[in-house]
């Protein structure tokens, strides 16, 4: 028996006849090693899977989905874009969809279409999937969608309705608020920020807990500067903010704002940070390397995926069964050398 299989003089993929066939057991022994069923030996198991690859035997997930009304798959709606958050996340969650067990159906959605999502989801839901993980960061102001299955939810939500919708994740606003309170806490009077584009929800949430960082702490809230992500918004903030003398500290909405902005400080003459202290958000993996470098806040995009696509399968797997509760995940502030107290006033 070999992989070119012929029948009836026509090449043929190998069935699970043949591999029973080659390994000596029965179809439905077959069967229970690719369904992961138990009652079956690991010496059975090791046989029957040597078999399958030496015959380059694949199961047949199209008619395992008739059998079991799944289709062993997980749809994700996402943006459509190169941003390191979002595409980290996507890459996330990727490795955790094919971890557990289940293929992947990506549909990206487009800034500025309203209707973006809701269109993302028919389509996966055309394609049939499972669950559906929703990782949209940006709020298009749609209308409510209904999904008939459970839903993942990275970030915050659009309008949805579902048998169980799953959320998971640090919180933008936790992470934004230790950034702050970091600078605080070196001695800063105030700080800066440096914001990302507001119809991110995201970004809404870094400035809330920027904002709240300094009310807690009774301190004034100063003019926000609003970026686009990119280091060039971060540039032009930089060399907004570089005149003022009071500017001692700064926090970023991402790590590529702060590296602009720390190079239009630069030019202008302010040391950093000796003159003005920075801190970014994201940490990535240049962060560590640029002069000077950066202290950041870090986005756990592996351990969210992970955490939030055990939670779906569960929900997808034992649909009566009550979600396990999660653990909160601690703030990882990553302290480089882009922070330091503010210089003695002469």
């Amino acid at each position: 028996m070999t992989r070119a299989m012929r029948r009836n003089g026509v090449p043929a993929a190998p069935r699970s006849a043949d591999v029973a066939r080659l390994a000596g057991v029965s179809q439905k022994t077959v069967s229970r090693v690719f369904n992961d069923e138990q009652y079956v030996s690991a010496g059975v198991r090791q046989r029957v899977l040597d078999a399958a690859d030496a015959l380059g035997y694949r199961l047949n997930h199209a008619a395992r989905a008739l059998a079991s009304g799944r289709t062993r798959s997980i749809g994700v709606v996402t943006l459509g874009t190169a941003l390191y958050g979002p595409a980290s996340l996507l890459m996330s969650v990727e490795r955790a969809v094919r971890a557990a067990g289940y293929g992947l159906r990506v549909v990206n959605t487009m800034e500025g279409d309203p209707a973006g999502v809701a269109g993302a989801i028919d389509s996966l839901l055309e394609q049939g999937v499972d669950g559906i993980v929703i990782s949209e960061p940006i709020d298009e102001g749609a209308g409510v969608s209904r999904v008939g299955m459970p839903v993942l939810v990275l970030g915050a939500p659009p309008a949805i309705t579902a048998p169980r919708v799953v959320t998971t994740g640090v919180s933008a606003g936790l992470l934004a608020r230790a950034a702050t309170e970091h600078l605080l806490e070196l001695g800063h009077a105030t700080v800066h920020h440096v914001a990302g584009p507001q119809r991110w929800f995201s970004a809404k949430d870094r400035l809330d807990g920027w904002r709240t960082a300094l009310t807690d702490r009774g301190r004034p809230a100063p003019a926000v500067v609003e970026g686009d992500w990119s280091a060039s918004s971060g540039y032009a903030a930089g060399r907004e903010l570089a005149p003022d003398p009071d500017v001692t500290a700064v926090f970023a909405a991402n790590d590529d704002m702060a590296i602009g902005l720390i190079r239009a400080l630069t030019e202008a003459g302010r040391r950093v940070p000796g003159d003005v202290s920075v801190v970014g958000f994201d940490d990535i993996p240049v962060a560590a390397y640029v002069t000077p470098p950066l202290t950041t806040v870090r986005q756990p995009f592996d351990a969210v995926a992970s955490e939030g696509l055990a939670l779906l399968v569960h929900a997808i797997e034992k649909p009566e069964v009550e979600l396990p509760l999660l653990a909160d995940r601690p703030v990882e502030l990553i302290v480089r050398a882009s922070t330091a107290p503010p210089r003695a006033q002469k």
